[in-house]
């Protein structure tokens, strides 16, 4: 079970977290409240980027927060948006996978990235 007890393991389980995180207050947003999907998508994506910061750093890394690793902590987001867009065009674009599996397989290759770069903010 130690071997299962890993950052990285444990990065991916906080993702699954914050991914239930975010579609949950996006539908609260989008079919209670009845705000603009749009919206809804970018409170859900600001409210489970909070929850992820403090997730990732006393469980995902064991480190102590700070307002310098808060205030950096969106650019992990930038560099998995980046990497996700430019793998889904180049697997639906060049590869010719099918539009519905890409996204799924852009993961596979931005989990890492984004757990690297996670790691090297929040554990400065």
């Amino acid at each position: 079970m130690k071997r299962l007890d890993t950052e990285f393991t444990r990065f991916v389980i906080v993702g699954g977290l914050n991914t239930g995180n975010y579609y949950l207050v996006f539908l609260l947003c989008h079919n209670i409240l009845y705000l603009h999907y749009m919206v809804s998508h970018i409170i859900g994506f600001i409210i489970s980027l909070v929850i992820s910061f403090f997730l990732n750093t006393y469980f995902t890394y064991k480190v102590k927060p700070t307002l310098v690793k808060f205030l950096q902590f969106p650019l992990t987001q930038l560099v998995n948006i980046g990497v996700s867009t430019s793998l889904v065009f180049v697997f639906v674009e060049w590869l010719n996978l099918n539009s519905n599996i890409a996204p799924l397989a852009a993961v596979v290759f931005t989990i890492p990235v984004t757990f690297v770069v996670t790691g090297k903010i929040l554990k400065k």
